[in-house]
């Protein structure tokens, strides 16, 4: 069941055969395959960097000496640690020594996982009663991020993301107001956040109800990194969609960077001014906006720094209807929708036609060069085929259960198509050519090797192992949600 996807080989094809990467935490813009989670995958319903030297000391990775490594094959299993969640769709571990996991569950809850592996049944936090309703068919929106701050050993400080009804005095239109809030631990119970300690960070009005990202984390930096969708619907047009530089397509968000902070990453200092401080080195991106890192995306739903290595940006940006990414993200980079989708040109007036246009920009209106991602994957809607609706961005393995994995970015696809429960894993490797090389994983105690469960997301452990996140709903309904650890493969 083994499939080896070297991509250039693939885009060459392609090409050939052509004549020529979210809707929240999403993709395409054709009409919606039927409803998932916060995992963008089409228009109105998709899945969901530090260039800075730092002076913190990376996390212990594994260090078994490479002669003693075993040959890498694209071959796991899946440990199942959590059930009878809704819609999984992140997991973090504080560095607390507790050995506890934080479970986000998009239905509005954020479940404790024990140093047993078992799921304690009253949840870390409920902002249900603050969050917008959800369709349980399908909806980008809802609780879709969870970060836990450097210091949470000594302050209980965590952050959240989440779609709350559009504020009173919001954009009269707009669909609703993504929420960045703190948290802190109760007093009583280590298990349990005070739900009165909210306080509201950041506000931004929403103009559809897709392309939310929320996928928040703090770098190695120790400042907090918030990506941010387009604005939602389809094209990077319509309403609350600024125009840009490019004339030749309509809008858009991901280039404008003046009219708001759509379509971006934003880094902010958490730990000083009211509500926070814009740190003094990020890049003169915006006069309006200084947050403003990175820019260029369209639904960034997942993304992750490694724990190891050089500590690198991950961010996995879902396509619309050919093309889905993965991109390292750094300060200033523009990362090039709507201009482009993965390496692509883009269209707005044809989207769904790869030949649309064969010439575009490779830099903006400043010179700043347009980034292309370090791996695609054709769209399953991609006229000539595909792998997948929606890219789901991973976590690099740094554990030691899977010496061979040390490295390698462990990523996947939330279903092919159809509404049928058709994730895939990944496993990408650096490559001397300009895009990354990467096979799909094999899991060994499933029939077929396949997942069979919608891939909602990623984990990752104080011991760089790594968890996915699945549901076999197509979306925010029902109690099929679970948490695996990767694990090596049975025999």
């Amino acid at each position: 069941m083994k499939k080896k996807i070297i991509f250039p080989m693939l885009l060459s094809i392609l090409i050939l055969t052509a004549c020529q990467p979210a809707s929240t935490p999403t993709a395409p813009t054709a009409a919606p395959p039927l409803q998932t989670t916060e995992a963008p995958a089409d228009e109105t319903a998709e899945a969901i960097t530090p260039s800075e030297d730092t002076t913190e000391t990376p996390t212990e990775i594994n260090t078994t000496p490479i002669q003693d490594l075993p040959p890498f094959e694209p071959v796991v299993a899946l440990e199942q640690i959590a059930s009878g969640l809704t819609a999984p769709v992140d997991l973090d571990a504080p560095d607390d020594g507790s050995g506890r996991l934080f479970v986000t569950d998009q239905v509005g809850m954020i479940f404790v996982i024990d140093e047993n592996d078992q799921r304690l049944e009253t949840p870390l936090l409920d902002v249900r009663d603050r969050m917008v309703s959800l369709n349980g068919n399908y909806d980008e929106r809802g609780l879709l991020g969870l970060a836990i701050h450097p210091d949470f050993a000594q302050n209980d400080r965590l952050f959240v993301y989440y779609s709350a009804p559009l504020r009173q005095g919001g954009t009269s239109g707009f669909n609703h107001t993504s929420i960045l809030s703190e948290f802190t631990i109760s007093q009583s119970d280590p298990n349990i956040a005070d739900p009165a300690s909210e306080r509201i960070i950041l506000q931004i009005d929403q103009p559809q109800g897709n392309h939310n990202a929320g996928a928040i984390a703090f770098g190695p930096d120790g400042y907090l990194y918030i990506p941010l969708g387009d604005g939602g619907g389809g094209d990077d047009i319509g309403t609350g969609h600024a125009e840009d530089w490019y004339a030749v397509n309509a809008g858009g968000n991901g280039q404008d960077n003046e009219n708001n902070m759509h379509g971006s990453v934003l880094r902010i200092d958490i730990d000083n001014g009211d509500p926070y401080n814009v740190p003094a080195d990020n890049p003169a991106i915006s006069a309006n906006f200084p947050e403003i890192w990175a820019y260029g995306f369209r639904n960034p739903y997942r993304m992750a720094f490694d724990i190891g290595g050089e500590q690198e940006l991950f961010l996995g940006d879902a396509g619309q209807d050919l093309w889905e990414e993965v991109n390292i993200v750094r300060a200033g980079g523009n990362y090039g929708w709507n201009v482009r989708e993965g390496t692509h040109c883009f269209s707005t007036a044809d989207p769904a036609n790869p030949n649309a246009i064969s010439d575009c920009p490779m830099e903006d209106d400043n010179g700043n060069p347009l980034i292309d991602p370090i791996l695609e994957f054709p769209n399953s809607r991609h006229p000539d085929g595909g792998l997948g609706a929606t890219i789901i961005g991973g976590v690099v393995y740094r554990g030691t259960a899977l010496p061979a994995w040390d490295g390698r970015y462990i990523f996947g696809q939330w279903s092919i198509g159809g509404g049928r429960p058709q994730g895939s894993l990944f496993a990408a490797s650096t490559s001397e050519q300009d895009l990354w090389s990467f096979e799909s994983v094999e899991i060994s105690n499933r029939e077929d090797g396949e997942l069979g469960e919608f891939l909602l997301g990623f984990g990752q452990d104080q011991q760089g192992e790594v968890y996915a996140l699945t549901s076999l709903s197509t979306g925010p309904s029902g109690n099929t949600g679970s948490v695996y650890r990767i694990i090596p493969p049975t025999e």
